[in-house]
């Protein structure tokens, strides 16, 4: 496997909302803010956990520039360009480039409950993809798509299109995927990701998994179990993450896409956690139940009135990040 040039821990920026719906700019940048001091490697903005599909174009476009930006180079952003139409997802690639982003993360053309495309038409669109940039393309394998996805073909396209070589497996069994992807596409395999909220993150990381895209709410508890990993200390990366799959398994089965918000907004973070309509609110009994899981393990998220940066020491980054002043 080709030495990544990212790994670790990116986190799904959520997208923040005033009470009535419109774009909270001033609560999104204190949510890249904490996310970055709370430990992130980089981010991922405009993906599912960050309610994209409630999002105009003008707005992703308002979001992807105002988020670069405000992180200014401190970490590298992945920008989340999913399209049904090859055309519509290269242009917004190439925008996404232009402003700065480090990838584009792209799951396959799906529309609805039923539309797909046939695996000539995939491969296709992936090749125009990477046809018209020049950073990584991230392959999002998610069951939302709906498109089954064989590490077969995964590993053809690593090996034959320039720029496909980073894939986020969140898929039934996806640790055996993984060990099957980097069997079959090698070298070509830049960068073998977990996802689904980290709930398989320590399987996924004993079968080669270099990178783990999860929730935005607790990015210092992920980075527990990656950082014992990667120093080859197998028993502290297994009780980290022990210790903190009880928060995980609630995102993953409860609070679902809304779950960093609560806890950003619990802790004071951003000033509003809704939902846009017609996204269901969480519901408050699993709201409850979620802080109280969470304060449990005292995540930077529920530090209080914005003060993450004091509840505990801050974590290591492998280079110095810059902020750049609202």
């Amino acid at each position: 496997m080709t030495a990544p040039r990212y790994r670790g821990v990116f986190p799904v920026v959520p997208t923040t909302f005033t009470e009535d719906g419109a774009l909270d700019l001033d609560s999104q940048k204190r949510c890249v803010d904490f996310m970055i001091d709370a430990g992130s490697d980089g981010l991922c903005i405009l993906a599912n956990f960050s309610e994209q599909f409630v999002l105009a174009d003008e707005e992703r476009e308002v979001l992807t520039r105002a988020i670069l930006r405000h992180v200014d180079g401190r970490v590298p952003v992945i920008v989340t360009t999913t399209h049904f139409g090859t055309r519509v997802c290269a242009e917004r690639s190439r925008r996404a480039q232009e402003e700065g982003a480090a990838m584009v993360m792209v799951m396959p053309p799906y529309h609805g409950a039923t539309l797909r495309v046939p695996e000539p038409q995939l491969f296709e669109f992936f090749a125009s993809l990477s046809d018209a940039i020049d950073i990584p393309i991230m392959v999002q394998d998610a069951p939302v798509s709906g498109t089954v996805l064989p590490a077969a073909l995964l590993a053809r396209m690593a090996r034959e299109i320039e720029q496909v070589c980073y894939f986020k497996i969140e898929t039934a069994g996806a640790a055996s995927k993984l060990r099957e992807l980097l069997r079959a596409g090698g070298d070509a395999v830049e960068g073998p990701w977990d996802g689904e909220e980290a709930i398989t993150l320590l399987p996924d990381t004993e079968a080669g998994a270099t990178g783990s895209m999860t929730g935005g709410g607790y990015p210092d508890g992920i980075r527990q179990v990656m950082d014992a990993w990667r120093a080859g200390n197998r028993e502290a990366a297994f009780d980290a993450y022990a210790r903190w799959l009880p928060l995980i398994n609630y995102e993953n089965r409860q609070g679902g896409i809304l779950t960093a918000k609560a806890l950003m907004k619990e802790g004071g973070v951003i000033a509003c956690e809704a939902p846009r309509h017609p996204f269901p609110a969480m519901h408050p009994a699993v709201r409850a139940g979620l802080i109280a899981t969470a304060k449990r393990l005292d995540p930077r998220s529920c530090a209080g009135a914005g003060d993450w940066n004091a509840a505990s020491a801050p974590i290591s980054h492998p280079q110095p990040r810059r902020r750049r002043q609202p």
